[in-house]
């Protein structure tokens, strides 16, 4: 009797450690003190930039923003595309903005004076030119700049010259050349050189000018390069990092790829002379 009543009691102070065991780990699990390794391990969030570009370079920054990122696990390239001038006001209004590539260098120049970028990143990284184009199907013989005066051409698309460079640049060209006041009451100002492009592809126009990379991306037998014109002043895009950027490391490694061997023949692949 008494060996089978040490037995029992030795059964019950198994059952016992067991559930105290038990209960342990379960107050452990409910304070979280000794919660799953992945519980505890949180998702690391992807280092951002906002890059604001010339819309002539919607194309290639697109192309350079997947190898970038490719190359730069847990990088995301933000990209804000328009005409330069606008762009530009968008940054002076305070946008969140860590990398601006423009198409000229007035834009740029007004930024740096407001001390808005920072100077020792800036750097030129592509030229392009200027070209006169027109529809296609164009019932007009259209050869040259001249002849534009012709009465029966009536509608010429520009980018605006107060905010898009290739409207200013178009400005100038046509008033080296003599045929600004001759033109100018036929002007359809467009915000960028993409809404050029599009208004000449509709046939909307009877010419426009745009930029020699953006003719390139023209919907195949919508439009024709009449030609290609010199201006006094080269078709220059110079690149900074923000001085407001929260990002400057990152931002700057964008930068050097674009100025570098791999973001320069992305830019020769569509039709920009790389610097």
């Amino acid at each position: 009797m008494k060996k089978e009543l040490l037995v029992l009691l030795v059964l019950l102070g198994v059952f016992l450690a067991i559930g105290c065991t038990d209960d342990g780990i379960e107050d452990t699990n409910k304070t979280g003190t000794s919660a799953p390794a992945e519980t505890r391990v949180s998702k690391q969030e992807p280092e951002t930039i906002m890059v604001s570009a010339a819309a002539s370079l919607t194309e290639a920054f697109t192309d350079m923003e997947s190898r970038f990122e490719a190359q730069n696990p847990g990088t995301d390239v933000n990209l804000n595309f328009a005409g330069s001038g606008n762009l530009r006001a968008q940054i002076e209004g305070g946008a969140p903005v860590d990398v601006f590539a423009s198409a000229d260098e007035k834009n740029m120049d007004i930024l740096a004076t407001k001390s808005l970028i920072d100077n020792s990143t800036r750097k030129d990284f592509a030229q392009n030119s200027l070209v006169l184009i027109a529809p296609a199907a164009s019932g007009f013989n259209i050869t040259e700049l001249a002849d534009l005066t012709d009465p029966q051409v009536e509608r010429i698309a520009i980018g605006n010259p107060d905010t898009v460079p290739v409207g200013k640049y178009t400005s100038t060209a046509l008033t080296e050349a003599g045929l600004l006041d001759k033109t100018k009451n036929k002007f359809i100002l467009a915000e960028d050189v993409k809404q050029v492009l599009t208004y000449v592809e509709r046939g909307e126009v009877d010419a426009g000018f745009v930029y020699m990379t953006d003719a390139k991306t023209a919907e195949p037998g919508t439009i024709k390069v009449v030609t290609n014109l010199s201006v006094s002043t080269p078709v220059r895009y110079p690149i900074a990092v923000l001085s407001s950027s929260e990002n400057k490391e990152v931002a700057q490694e964008f930068v050097d790829f674009v100025t570098g061997e791999e973001g320069q023949e992305i830019l020769q692949e569509y039709g920009f002379t790389p610097e």
